[in-house]
């Protein structure tokens, strides 16, 4: 237990360096996206999206999980501290899986795949921000809230809601 408290500055410092990434990224895939056209843009964007996904987001995400494993192992006792651990291990599976998905749509646009919009990569840019606000959420209440889970989820699907949705044509 001497090392945790730096244990968790790591996990701490990678979880921020994997989120930098889970925010950015799909920016970089909006730029992509709406601007398809212009070439030699495009191929800068690809080798920004390369390495931030290769150099800074999947090591840290390994990280990440790695110090929390090492954490649990190390303080076993935390999962009888209540539900907030298992909420917050089940969105960073989600936060995980999404960031799996990156790198599908990374590898689509490096290919020249436009299967999405910069509307759906704009909406979709908005999951890491709810998934991080649940997971903050648990770790500093050390409780699991239905409502606050369900008002998050509810406001995001609002905003994501107001991307998607037409815009409506000014005469």
């Amino acid at each position: 237990m001497e090392y945790y408290t730096w244990i968790l500055t790591f996990h701490v410092m990678a979880f921020m360096s994997w989120m930098a990434m889970l925010f950015y990224l799909p920016r970089l895939f909006v730029y992509h996206v709406e601007h398809k056209e212009k070439k030699e843009f495009v191929e800068v964007v690809k080798i920004q999206e390369y390495k931030i996904y290769k150099y800074i987001g999947a090591p840290a995400m390994w990280a990440t999980i790695a110090s929390g494993a090492l954490m649990l192992f190390l303080n076993p006792d935390i999962f009888r501290s209540g539900v907030w651990m298992y909420a917050k291990l089940i969105v960073m599976i989600f936060l995980v899986v999404y960031s799996f998905s990156l790198e599908k749509y990374r590898k689509e646009l490096e290919n020249d795949n436009y299967t999405k919009t910069g509307k759906f990569f704009r909406m979709y840019n908005e999951i890491p921000t709810m998934l991080s606000i649940l997971i903050v959420g648990y770790v500093i209440t050390k409780t699991f809230s239905f409502l606050f889970t369900i008002i998050t989820i509810a406001l995001f699907a609002f905003i994501g809601y107001m991307i998607m949705k037409p815009k409506k044509e000014v005469k």
